[in-house]
């Protein structure tokens, strides 16, 4: 297995299959995609988009959308995933870093999935695009808070490697070396997506 230090960022986007078959692709997140993730927002149970913003509301106010399709590439690092076999090529889930400076070393991680995509693998998938991407941009460690009520996500950090640091109230804040989650996610044998990724940022 390479390590993280042989991967490459030129990579924009990445072909692969979900475990049930489904063709998908990952890529870069665009200023012009802020329709599309206002549209995912919207598209999420009352559940889950309580579970990602940790708010009831069924919108996002303008500057929460606004600030997560601005993507630079450095301090704010974004991913998303499309549906190549459905009309139109819908989004499925998108996954996000921030971090205060260009510089910094640390940032702080989120991820959404349309319901009806969980439990296929497409977290895993995008996390190992957005992980090695990181990376590739200086970024060794990330926080990543999730409600204390949300097993399934904190069940997955785990997976690769999270340790939880705090405790405030209804929220769980994790710690994650992104050299050792590059590490867990090499060692997955579902889903079998994750070896495509690899070999793309393998390769350049």
């Amino acid at each position: 297995m390479a390590g993280a230090g042989a991967f490459q960022n030129q990579v924009q986007s990445v072909e692969a299959r979900l475990d049930n078959g489904t063709r998908v692709c990952l890529r870069r997140v665009r200023h012009s995609d802020q329709s599309e993730i206002e549209k995912g927002i919207s598209q999420l149970s009352d559940k889950s988009r309580y579970l990602r913003f940790f708010s009831g509301s069924k919108t996002m106010p303008p500057s929460v959308v606004e600030r997560l399709a601005s993507v630079d590439g450095v301090k704010h690092l974004a991913w998303g995933m499309i549906n190549m076999v459905e009309k139109d090529h819908p989004a499925m889930a998108v996954t996000h870093v921030f971090r205060e400076t260009e510089t910094s070393d640390s940032g702080e991680f989120a991820i959404a999935v349309l319901d009806q995509y969980h439990g296929l693998g497409v977290a895993r998938l995008l996390m190992t695009a957005l992980f090695l991407d990181c990376y590739c941009e200086g970024l060794r460690q990330l926080r990543i808070d999730i409600l204390r009520s949300n097993t399934k996500a904190s069940g997955l950090v785990r997976a690769v490697g999270a340790k939880p640091s705090a405790m405030e109230g209804s929220v769980a804040q994790y710690s994650l070396d992104i050299e050792g989650a590059i590490s867990a996610l090499q060692k997955m044998e579902s889903p079998t997506g994750i070896r495509d990724i690899m070999a793309a940022f393998a390769a350049g």
